[in-house]
């Protein structure tokens, strides 16, 4: 990979794997590709937490995976048909399947309502809505009962972002709807990002949208995780007023695996409380 430069997918020229013209990168001769979505037929991760894909010289091209996403999806909604889906799934979620789902996930039942959950009969898949920083629904995450997660073709990347959530901070930014249902459980203002590096766009607008006191990047406790963590700091560092950067204990897998274990709302504020605090530093003033 050190041989040759990349250059970043556009619109015009999407990612040969998952097809979307962001975030992604190919290399110049058109050998490789890293792809920060999708990790079915990768080589291995890469250093930016994405996935190395041989496209050719080194291999069989892998097959692009947008196709699997359109067999477990409805035929292209638009915006608003993503938020009549949204609502369809979450008045199909019954009390007594979403008690079993908490049970196992170690999370309650009202984290999960306030994070808009639904159920999917067709493909038989729990349904998280995902919004943009104004709240408005721009996809749905399926999860399904093996631990697949894939996305309703139509939409785009998005945020779990809870109803009611207190922007007073410290605000924890987490990985995935069920780590952000965990810490609600503990008591603290928290949403999910996508994926470890997804949806940098929206947390910085929504930063600068409510001017949380603190922000708090929670890390999964893999490298790729912590990676994410540290690339989004440096992001909101331009925005938010104080950024923290915490993950759990080395042998915990994330925030929910370290609820499970016995976490409590202590812990984690002692968590933060020893965190260095990080701030825009400028270092000068250029004069014309």
């Amino acid at each position: 990979m050190n041989s040759t430069p990349l250059r970043r997918v556009t619109r015009k020229a999407p990612c040969p794997i998952c097809q979307h013209g962001d975030w992604c990168s190919v290399s110049a001769d058109g050998a490789l590709c890293i792809c920060m979505r999708q990790a079915e037929g990768a080589r291995k991760r890469s250093a930016n937490g994405g996935y190395v894909h041989v496209l050719r010289g080194g291999g069989p091209r892998p097959v692009r995976q947008k196709v699997r996403a359109v067999r477990v999806s409805t035929p292209k909604p638009g915006r608003t048909d993503l938020v009549r889906l949204a609502r369809h799934y979450q008045e199909a979620a019954t009390d007594t399947a979403l008690r079993g789902l908490a049970d196992f996930l170690g999370v309650s039942v009202e984290s999960l309502r306030r994070l808009r959950i639904g159920w999917d009969e067709r493909h038989r898949a729990w349904a998280f809505p995902m919004v943009n920083a104004a709240g408005q629904v721009v996809g749905i995450r399926l999860r399904f009962p093996d631990g697949r997660k894939l996305a309703v073709t139509g939409g785009r990347e998005g945020l779990f972002i809870p109803d009611g959530l207190d922007y007073s901070g410290p605000l924890i930014l987490a990985e995935g709807p069920t780590d952000c249902a965990a810490l609600l459980d503990l008591g603290f203002p928290a949403l999910g990002r996508p994926s470890c590096s997804g949806a940098v766009r929206h947390c910085i607008e929504l930063v600068r949208a409510h001017w949380p006191l603190d922000v708090v990047a929670m890390a999964d406790g893999d490298p790729p995780g912590q990676r994410g963590a540290e690339v989004l700091a440096s992001m909101l560092l331009a925005y938010a007023q104080t950024v923290r950067v915490i993950r759990p204990p080395d042998e915990v897998k994330d925030a929910r695996a370290w609820k499970q274990a016995g976490a409590t709302a202590a812990d984690i504020r002692t968590l933060i409380a020893g965190a260095p605090l990080r701030r825009l530093s400028i270092k000068g003033v250029c004069h014309d």
